[in-house]
């Protein structure tokens, strides 16, 4: 009787360790892989469909740049389609969302759909598309860059706070809160401006087949349905999403209905998930608290 209860004891301890190996596994990887994508392309020709929603920011964009150089190396998937619905967003993250698109679309095809928005800077992505879909009634171009920040010299003046600063050169607090810009910085950042413009234009001209005069007389920043759109040549066709799936299948030579597979977001899985997501959060905050100026191309 005593060896049987041995045995029991024995196979409780071990499924217990075999537990808590599983458990504090599942742990370690949510700490470090927080929000990673899993895939599940399954077997055979897909169309993998990765969607650009909100704001474009280094923290929403990053994943989405590695989500691309991951498809483009995945052999089931067979072609891509950007679902977008977006403003915009900083210049920089949208060059590198520009760029991994250019460097999926050269191992397989890309089409993009657009939703209710995507325009600036999600625009300037979807220019290094093989194909652009757009609604009749989606918002696009807005080609542009803006630059925006807020002073408050009088209202620091009339509660008696004032601010000191040390500087290595005339220009190095330029967009600081405490005073209006001098003419001098004006004319600085408008040439910082004009060169990332510059850069907007010449990518559309590569990626719609226009000379830059054409684009010049868009570029001012105005926005157009996808009618207007598709008539003056900045999307290729009507449609929705559906149509760009078939487009992209099309594109790809599947035959027969495509199957359509989507990056799996895994969920928060605990406690000790918390911890890097509110420390993320926090950085965040604090990120946004300290830096200055960004440069955007954003639709508002």
């Amino acid at each position: 009787m005593a060896k049987k209860r041995d045995v029991i004891a024995a196979v409780l301890i071990a499924i217990a360790l075999v537990v808590a190996v599983v458990f504090f596994a599942v742990i370690l990887i949510g700490v470090l892989v927080p929000g990673e994508g899993i895939d599940f392309a399954g077997l055979g020709g897909t169309v993998g469909v990765v969607e650009i929603m909100g704001v474009i920011r280094e923290d929403s964009g990053r994943p989405i740049v590695k989500q691309l150089d991951k498809w483009a190396d995945n052999q089931s998937i067979k072609a891509v389609v950007l679902h977008i619905n977006s403003g915009g967003g900083e210049v920089a993250i949208s060059q590198e969302m520009y760029d991994a698109v250019t460097r999926l679309k050269a191992e397989k095809p890309v089409v993009v759909a657009m939703a209710a928005v995507a325009a600036s800077g999600a625009f300037y992505i979807a220019c290094a598309a093989d194909r652009v879909v757009a609604n009749p009634g989606s918002l696009t171009g807005s080609i542009g860059v803006i630059l925006q920040f807020h002073t408050f010299e009088t209202l620091m003046s009339k509660v008696g706070i004032g601010t000191e600063t040390v500087k290595s050169g005339e220009l190095k607090d330029v967009g600081t809160y405490s005073r209006e810009m001098t003419e001098k910085e004006r004319l600085m950042l408008h040439s910082v401006i004009m060169d990332s413009y510059e850069q907007f234009v010449e990518v559309v001209a590569e990626g719609r087949g226009k000379e830059k005069d054409e684009v010049y007389r868009l570029a001012d920043g105005s926005v157009f349905t996808g009618l207007q759109a598709y008539n003056l040549g900045l999307v290729d066709t009507l449609g929705g999403l559906h149509e760009a799936v078939e487009i992209a299948a099309d594109l790809a030579g599947l035959e027969g209905k495509p199957k359509v597979v989507r990056p799996y977001k895994r969920d928060k899985i605990g406690i000790f998930d918390l911890l890097p997501g509110l420390l993320g959060e926090f950085g965040q905050t604090v990120d946004k608290a300290v830096s200055g100026p960004r440069l955007l191309y954003l639709y508002q």
